[in-house]
């Protein structure tokens, strides 16, 4: 079985016929962006693109700019989707409802072969592209594996359901790559209110695993809605609260796994942070901190990958995250990171969410502001920022700091920063 949910099981022979069937009515361009929102319908078209020699490109999301603005980049390139979109994306392949099915030769796809291109999340400037090979991806995938092993049935499939999206790379590996390449079936839909999140897990014959994310795992937490028993609880996109883990753990009786990535490494690393600090990086990775960063080395990678987190490396190998070097802040001698103000205003009592981030434009001094965005129903301004002297130096008090209903979270929880400047804009 390779998916399940919304109708009958499917087995991975009708998948591979599909594939076929779908890959010779494609038209002839280098890239398809890949807007299916059915997780298998997304595999099939996956699948059917890199059997074309095309690449598909994931954008961090179906909004239409976003589109617009990976066309402009690969202009030989159409979209390929399974649900009618308004605006309809610039030649538009929609899936028909029924998927026509083809006998042929194995599939295969060249292992150098660009399957996908994906896409940052914009969360800390502009959406950058990331090439992903076929090759790379099984490597990455074995890893994943390895990391997930305990959780996963022996000798038999585990059913999974997954809260992300299939375009962003913790999805495309977690909900696309496991069951493409390992003893994983899917499902087929991606459930977003915790209800719908209880009736996806009860779809499977046996304990499911649940990929997700904080932001979700929160909800999920907070409705009081009863699940199923489950496998396990993987969790990423967002750093985890170690209380919401042991509440999470305490609620459903199973492990909750936070993995570490990005779109530029794939996950190196994993934690089960209700009991644990320090990371273990995946088999065959290693982290090198450097002035400005942090150097990923890792066999799916070509060469090794700088990211911008700042990594404490332990004798054992294991590694403790710091912070990132764009969060850390100097003003008049003093020194503070953007994470450590966001804990403290998430710790004030009443503040449902939260975020402190500095502004892109310096004022008339040459200064860039910081910037607060609050989701806290029954306090004022006032009486945060109040809170908030009791644990910041007055330098880094956020001005402005502003209420809001809810924060301008994307599909993984994501905090685009285009999103936050204009929420914090509409609000003068």
């Amino acid at each position: 079985m390779l998916a399940f949910g919304g109708g009958p099981r499917i087995e991975r022979a009708r998948f591979e016929r599909e594939v076929r069937a779908l890959a010779a009515r494609l038209p002839q361009a280098a890239c398809a962006v890949n807007l299916c929102e059915n997780r298998y319908r997304f595999l099939v078209a996956l699948c059917a693109v890199a059997l074309r020699g095309q690449a598909n490109l994931l954008p961090s999301s179906r909004a239409p700019a976003v589109i617009d603005d990976v066309l402009v980049r690969y202009p030989d390139s159409y979209c390929i989707g399974d649900l009618p979109l308004d605006p309809t994306p610039p030649r538009y392949l929609r899936l028909a409802d029924t998927l026509e099915q083809a006998e042929g030769e194995p599939l295969q796809v060249d292992a150098q072969a660009l399957l996908a291109i994906g896409f940052t999340s914009g969360s800390t400037g502009q959406p950058k592209p990331n090439h992903k090979t076929w090759n790379a991806f099984r490597t990455s995938t074995a890893q994943n594996l390895a990391a997930l092993q305990d959780l996963l049935r022996v000798g038999e499939i585990t059913p999974l359901v997954a809260t992300v999206p299939p375009q962003h790379m913790y999805g495309m590996e977690m909900s696309v790559l496991l069951p493409l390449l390992g003893p994983v079936a899917v499902h087929a839909h991606r459930p977003f209110f915790p209800g719908d999140v209880a009736r996806a897990l009860s779809d499977a014959d046996t304990p499911p695993l649940l990929v997700t994310t904080p932001v979700h795992l929160r909800a999920l937490v907070e409705s009081g809605v009863e699940l199923p028993a489950l496998a396990g609880i993987v969790s990423a996109t967002a750093p985890l609260p170690v209380e919401l883990a042991q509440a999470a753990e305490a609620r459903y009786r199973c492990e909750v796994r936070e993995v570490f990535g990005s779109t530029e490494t794939c996950v190196f690393a994993r934690r089960r942070t209700a009991l644990e600090e320090a990371w273990t990086p995946l088999p065959g990775v290693r982290v090198c901190p450097q002035p400005d960063g942090t150097a990923i080395h890792a066999p799916h990678l070509p060469e090794p990958v700088v990211l911008a987190d700042l990594m404490e490396v332990e004798a054992d190998g294991r590694f403790v995250l710091r912070g990132r070097s764009a969060d850390l802040l100097e003003i008049a001698g003093k020194r503070a990171s953007l994470g450590d103000l966001t804990r403290k205003l998430l710790a004030i009592d009443g503040v449902r969410d939260g975020v402190v981030f500095q502004l892109d434009a310096a004022d008339h001094f040459g200064v860039r502001r910081i910037a607060a965005l609050a989701v806290a129903p029954g306090l004022s301004e006032a009486q945060i920022l109040h809170a908030l002297r009791q644990s910041i130096d007055p330098v880094f008090l956020p001005r402005p700091l502003r209420c809001v209903s809810a924060l301008p979270r994307n599909e993984t929880g994501k905090l685009p920063r285009h999103a936050l400047e204009a929420m914090l804009h509409s609000q003068e």
